[in-house]
């Protein structure tokens, strides 16, 4: 599914592999977060065939104008977990908001493990 807008320019349309992409660009550039590591076979499996993994550990689902975010991390050893989480989904909602110009509903933060 893909979200759309009208605006004075027409219909404009951004797919949820963009969203992922653009949510996992902003994620692996966050303090903390050292890996976005795959969520499941089906992710790993066409990660293997995918040219760019940036969306890798991104799962986006869209209902209507909103937006909803999983992302499966490996933070730094030796951070708060709580204060990593809390950086990671204030970046990727304010940058999902300021390119989609549509609403972040919710992002969640999956912990997977922690890294040296």
């Amino acid at each position: 599914m893909s979200l759309r807008t009208r605006n004075s320019y027409g219909i404009i349309s951004v797919t949820d592999d963009v969203i992922a992409s653009i949510a996992g660009h902003y994620a692996s550039e966050c303090y903390g977060v050292v890996e976005m590591v795959p969520f499941g076979f089906s992710d790993s499996f066409s990660d293997l065939f995918r040219r760019s993994g940036k969306s890798r550990g991104v799962r986006v689902a869209t209902k209507g104008d909103r937006i909803f975010v999983d992302l499966f991390v490996k933070i730094k050893y030796g951070l708060p977990v709580s204060a990593v989480s809390l950086s990671l989904k204030n970046t990727v909602k304010y940058g999902l908001e300021h390119f989609t110009g549509m609403i972040v509903d919710s992002i969640d933060v999956h912990v997977v493990g922690v890294k040296l």
